[in-house]
């Protein structure tokens, strides 16, 4: 029997000359392995639907953890601005990893439908650095690093917020800001609000690029200290944002 499944391709893995397995994250969060048979054959007419970052229908004779058979694809959006920008190329190269990660520690839907609002998002020409770290400090949650954004983290108080830290795990007042580090207030509450922000509602934006750059630095920190995850495009993400 043929199942539809909608997904996206995380990643693709040769088999023998003509074929390759495909992995798809689907929309029920789970990760599905695809036979596509001949598809690296020049005439094959799924040649092109099997790419990486292919978001559609996948129509498989379906095993429940096993190796389906792949027998065709609708295309549900090509994001071909993206594709069109070696840049934004990048950042979908980066969070299509990311997400697959974290895929695999949780069972939850929500990473599928993160993942393709912020590349809609970014496809529609918002900012994609914006766009990534409201997914990072998104996917926090699910690789159990939630951060306590709604008062100080160490004595409870909601008065005279400093800063926010990666190792105590979120914001720190005045009275308990033993690192002596402050972060520019406008960060603060741009961080807050990447977190409780509905992704798909979201309409303009605008930020400075120096209250960006801090989020993004203190993600990075988020990330590299404390997830547990190796990210490997992440180094050329990082090349080709600061070349430009």
């Amino acid at each position: 029997m043929i199942k539809k499944i909608k997904g996206i391709i995380v990643s693709t893995t040769p088999f023998k000359e003509t074929s390759k397995i495909l992995n798809v994250l689907t929309e029920d969060g789970k990760i599905v392995s695809m036979m596509a048979r001949g598809v690296k054959q020049v005439k094959n007419v799924l040649r092109s639907k099997t790419n990486n970052f292919t978001y559609g229908y996948f129509y498989t004779y379906y095993k429940e953890d096993k190796l389906s058979t792949l027998t065709n694809v609708d295309i549900i959006n090509d994001f071909e601005n993206i594709k069109n920008d070696l840049e934004l190329i990048s950042y979908l190269n980066y969070l299509v990893e990311l997400s697959e990660k974290v895929a695999k520690q949780t069972t939850s839907n929500n990473i599928f439908d993160l993942l393709i609002t912020a590349l809609e998002k970014i496809n529609d020409g918002f900012d994609p650095i914006i766009i990534k770290n409201i997914l990072e400090i998104k996917f926090l949650d699910y690789l159990g690093l939630k951060l306590n954004l709604d008062n100080c983290n160490n004595c409870g108080s909601n008065k005279d917020i400093v800063t926010i830290s990666s190792s105590l795990g979120g914001f720190i007042c005045k009275n308990c800001n033993v690192e002596n580090h402050t972060t520019n207030l406008k960060t603060i509450k741009m961080i807050r609000n990447y977190y409780y922000v509905n992704l798909s509602s979201i309409s303009k934006l605008n930020i400075s690029d120096d209250v960006k750059l801090e989020i993004d630095k203190f993600l990075d920190e988020m990330y590299e200290d404390y997830s547990g995850l190796y990210i490997k495009s992440k180094k050329f993400l990082k090349n080709i944002v600061n070349l430009n």
